[in-house]
Order: C-alpha cells, then sequence, then structure tokens
C-alpha cells in the first residue's frame, strides 16, 4: 500500500534511532523511504534493523527523488542548516533536531524561504509534544488560570555530572581562561524557552542572566584526556514581556536530578498549572493545577486524545513525545491540523532569546529585545 507521506532520514545516530525513525515508523500514513549517513556501515546496520530498504551516505541523493515528500535532519548540529536549506530548496518539508543555526536570523531566513514555498517545517522541540503540555496549553487558552503573571521553566539533569562523562551531544573544543561558550542554554534550555513563549504568548521585552561553569574540567570524547572545559553548564535567567508577564528560566546537566529534568510552571490571576516531564517512579510526566479558590495542587490526568495511539505516561518519554511531534507534522503536511506549531519560524525566535540571553550576560545588564537581531 503507498503511503500518504515518504520520509527520508538524514544521521542514523542514537537520538535518530531512539525518536526519530520509530515516531515515523508508529504512523500508519508514513514510510520511511530512506535513511542516509556519511557512515555507510551505521546507515546499514540502522536501515536494517528498522526495515529501511534505501542507503544513502549523501542526502543529495534524496533530494533529487520527487517521491520523498520530507527530509528529516537528524545529523549532528554542524549539518542541520546546510540540510536543511537545501531540502527546502529542493522543495521538501523539513523536519530538523534543534538548533536549525546558531544566529537566529539564519533559522529566520530558512523559515522564511520555507514560507515562500509553501513547505511546512517542524523543529525537534520534542517536550512541547508531551501530551500533558499540550493539555496545558489547552487549559491556557480555555482560561484555566486566567491572566498569567509568572512562568518558571527548569531543565535540571545530572547527565553530565560526573566529570568523566564525556559531552555526547558534541565534541567540545578544550577551553581556557576566558569567556564561557554557550552549551547548556542552547542545547537544554531551549526546550523550556519554547513552552514559555507558547504559554505565555506574549512579545519578550528584555532579559537579564548569568552563566556558570560549574565543571571545569571533563573527559574529552576524542582523546579519552581530561581537559579544561570552559563551557556553560548551568544558567539562570529573568524575562519580561509586554503583558504584566514575569518569567525564570534556569537550565543545567550538572545538577541532580533524572533525565530529561523539564518542569513548566504557570501561576495566574484564576489558577496555576505544574508539568513536569521527568522519568520518576515508572511515569514519564504529570500535571498538576490548583485555583485561587482551592489552592492545593492535584494530579490530573490527560485525557487520551492528547495521547499517540497506545501511548500512555509509562511509555519512555523519547518514544512517547517523539511519537506525537511526528503525529503533528504529519497532520499540519496533509492538512488536517489548523495550525502550524513548532515550526522554524519558532525556532528563530527562540534562538533569537538564547542569543539575547548570551548578549545580555556579556554585557553584564538587562537588554531589551530589540537590541538582538534575528526577527
Amino acid at each position: 500500500m503507498t503511503k500518504d507521506v515518504r520520509v527520508a532520514v538524514v544521521g542514523a545516530g542514537r537520538w535518530a534511532e531512539r525518536a526519530h525513525i520509530p515516531g515515523w515508523l508508529r504512523d500508519p500514513r508514513v514510510e520511511v523511504a530512506a535513511l542516509v549517513d556519511v557512515d555507510a556501515g551505521v546507515a546499514k546496520e540502522v536501515a536494517d534493523r528498522f526495515g529501511v530498504a534505501r542507503v544513502e551516505t549523501d542526502y543529495r541523493a534524496v533530494l533529487e527523488d520527487p517521491t520523498i515528500h520530507v527530509v528529516d535532519v537528524a545529523a549532528g548540529n554542524d549539518a542541520h542548516f546546510e540540510v536543511s536549506w537545501a531540502s527546502l530548496e529542493a522543495g521538501k518539508h523539513v523536519l530538523c533536531e534543534k538548533p536549525v543555526h546558531h544566529d537566529a536570523r539564519e533559522t529566520a531566513r530558512a523559515a522564511a524561504l520555507a514560507a515562500s514555498k509553501g513547505l511546512r517545517t517542524k523543529l525537534g522541540f520534542t517536550f512541547r509534544y508531551a501530551p500533558a503540555v499540550q493539555f496545558a496549553k489547552d487549559l491556557i487558552d480555555q482560561g484555566f488560570v486566567g491572566q498569567p503573571y509568572v512562568f518558571n521553566g527548569y531543565e535540571q539533569n545530572s547527565q553530565w555530572i560526573d566529570p568523566q562523562t564525556p559531552l555526547r551531544q558534541a565534541e567540545q573544543t578544550p577551553a581556557g581562561e576566558g569567556e564561557i561558550a554557550v552549551s547548556s542554554i542552547e542545547g537544554y534550555g531551549a526546550p523550556v524557552i519554547d513552552i514559555m513563549h507558547w504559554w505565555v504568548d506574549s512579545p519578550l521585552k528584555s532579559v537579564v542572566g548569568t552563566m556558570r561553569n560549574f565543571v571545569p574540567s571533563r573527559v574529552l570524547r576524542s582523546t579519552g584526556t581530561m581537559e579544561r572545559m570552559n563551557i556553560d553548564d548551568g544558567d539562570m535567567w529573568i524575562c519580561e514581556f509586554d503583558d504584566p508577564v514575569i518569567a525564570s528560566i534556569q537550565s543545567s546537566y550538572v545538577t541532580v536530578g533524572n533525565y530529561p529534568g523539564i518542569e513548566a510552571r504557570v501561576y495566574g490571576s484564576e489558577g496555576a498549572i505544574i508539568v513536569r516531564l521527568v522519568e520518576e517512579f515508572g511515569i514519564c510526566q504529570t500535571i498538576k493545577t490548583a485555583t485561587k479558590d482551592s489552592v492545593e495542587f492535584v494530579e490530573r490526568e490527560v485525557p487520551d486524545s492528547y495521547f499517540p495511539v497506545g501511548g500512555d505516561s509509562r511509555e519512555a518519554w523519547p518514544s512517547l513525545f517523539y511519537s506525537n511531534l511526528i503525529r503533528n507534522f504529519v497532520d499540519e503536511i496533509l492538512g488536517d491540523a489548523p495550525s502550524t506549531q513548532g515550526d522554524f519560524a519558532q525556532g528563530a525566535l527562540v534562538q533569537r532569546t538564547i542569543n539575547a540571553f548570551e548578549y545580555a550576560y556579556r554585557q553584564r545588564r538587562w537588554v531589551d529585545f530589540s537590541e538582538v537581531p534575528g526577527a
């Protein structure tokens, strides 16, 4: 049977195996038609395991195939923009892991290219697709919290609290004294920044904050030797919005806690919502709510409609959340979703916020969002 959407996945690494490919395969409307990786052996091994018939080592080969509708960019960060841009130019819808580009202006440029061609884009903002986060957004839109006053966002986990554990996401260049390089706030703060903008739904006015390097030396992945790593492995930020909303963002991958370690809270004039996306005691998400007339927070059940088919809160979060992301993207591509969410335009906003955070830290002052290019 011919599928409605045929996908080429570029990158056969760990996250492609855990989230991307299983997410696509879970949707009955989708065929994973090709897998691309510069390492032919890895590509074939992963393709065989998932039943993907076609293997390529150069992503350009799938761009020339008119039967491929979507390119999923799950390769390393350095390839994100190049592959995404080329895929859009070739007329493909694009799912890309974050960030599309470290410069928000380039992400905005890619968003504009997609819009000019009528193409759909999606960022790997995995956690906005958690059923509890989607349910909370609907509660907010229905007026449950009233006028939002305060948002708190956290991504705290202990993946790299041990200096003997090399960073997995990307090789880091050893660095001595000097400016701290951005790491946690971009790689780990981005998802909760995305949720902040989505829930608050108001223009950002100004930001201030700080970054810290708590574990100054760790094992370098490429050499296995202990090196000075002058990177942001913890940070904290305050945000002001046009509406009477203030927010805080805190991220770190050297703080005690289980992965992914996300918590999002919103407090308003009528009620409050707390969502935790942490694998604890056999479940991967919880949502609690309170109102001004009943101030004790009580746990709520997430309605079944927010889950992919067969999903529940005892499922591992990568498959549960990413399956929802894929389902939403396919709905958008086929015209079954009323709006686009988590696309490259949203990615540009999140990246611009990260760029503003870094600029505020370098300047050691409050920074107006208008000072930071990227719109």
